[in-house]
């Protein structure tokens, strides 16, 4: 197959690089070389190269800067998949765009998990331009999956689990937020529902994929300290009291971005548990 991924320097496009080289023609390309925000270069690229398919990895992913860019924010996230999906269907391509769990309200009862067609309300400015860019891919072509994802990491990445594994080797206690729930995401296992999803054919449409199950930012970081071995006291904090804490000026966080995986595995993709992630990304990173 023929593969043009956006967004190449970023961590999720290099680990889709890398479990696609073998057997496929692969291009990869930043903002330097395909701008996803300009509508007229999109089309043109996509139109010379006539990729089988077009995997989305570009992405504005500082939550909180969002909010002072929104303009910036909703043409990267919200233009750019959109040109995508229209220069993708011009030329008979399938996209695959990834989105998140901030196009939920994130105030679900902890009892439930969201399901893909939940309704959307997004409560800050990241979610609400990546649900323009859902909705751009939706209005344009049939052909594509949107993977939602959360709390994801991994290697050759500034992630949270490598600051907490920094925090905790150089600290005697640390506070971790532990009212916001979810399932942390390993890439290398988003990477393998993606392949997976274009192996098996499965029918185009979103899917929550995140790793299986939920825990918290408390819960997780004792989890990272515990797998390494590390010595630190954890305090669990309110969203609030960290906020008021770190002095620190913060988009709203969701309360519950627990996704429900059921869409998913009917398809024959079963995801693994977060915890098993965790440790393979910690083996992988020894070896780095």
């Amino acid at each position: 197959m023929k593969i043009l991924i956006t967004g190449a320097n970023g961590m999720l496009a290099k680990e889709v690089k890398e479990k696609f080289a073998k057997g496929n023609d692969i291009t990869a390309t930043d903002v330097s070389e395909l701008d996803i925000t300009d509508e007229k270069a999109v089309f043109e690229f996509i139109k010379n190269l006539k990729p089988d398919y077009i995997i989305n990895c570009a992405a504005f992913t500082a939550v909180d800067k969002a909010e002072e860019c929104y303009e910036l924010a909703d043409k990267i996230n919200g233009d750019g998949p959109t040109n995508l999906a229209k220069a993708a269907k011009a030329s008979g391509s399938k996209l695959v765009h990834i989105s998140t769990d901030y196009v939920f309200g994130g105030n679900l009862d902890l009892s439930k998990d969201y399901k893909e067609d939940d309704k959307k309300e997004p409560v800050t400015v990241y979610g609400k331009t990546k649900l323009h860019g859902e909705q751009g891919i939706e209005n344009n072509m049939d052909e594509y999956y949107i993977f939602r994802t959360a709390w994801l990491y991994g290697v050759g990445g500034n992630n949270f689990v490598k600051t907490m594994t920094k925090l905790g080797s150089t600290r005697d206690e640390i506070n971790v937020v532990s009212d916001q729930h979810g399932s942390p995401t390993y890439a290398k296992d988003l990477t393998e529902i993606i392949y997976q999803a274009i192996e098996k054919q499965i029918p185009y449409g979103i899917y929550n994929a995140t790793n299986e199950g939920y825990t918290t930012w408390y819960d997780f970081t004792k989890e990272i300290l515990k797998e390494q071995g590390i010595e630190c006291k954890v305090n669990p904090v309110t969203t609030e009291e960290y906020i008021e804490m770190m002095k620190v000026t913060q988009a709203k966080r969701p309360f519950n971005s627990q996704m429900s995986k059921e869409k998913l595995e009917k398809c024959g993709i079963k995801v693994p548990d977060w915890k098993d992630g965790l440790r393979r990304y910690l083996a992988e990173e020894r070896c780095q």
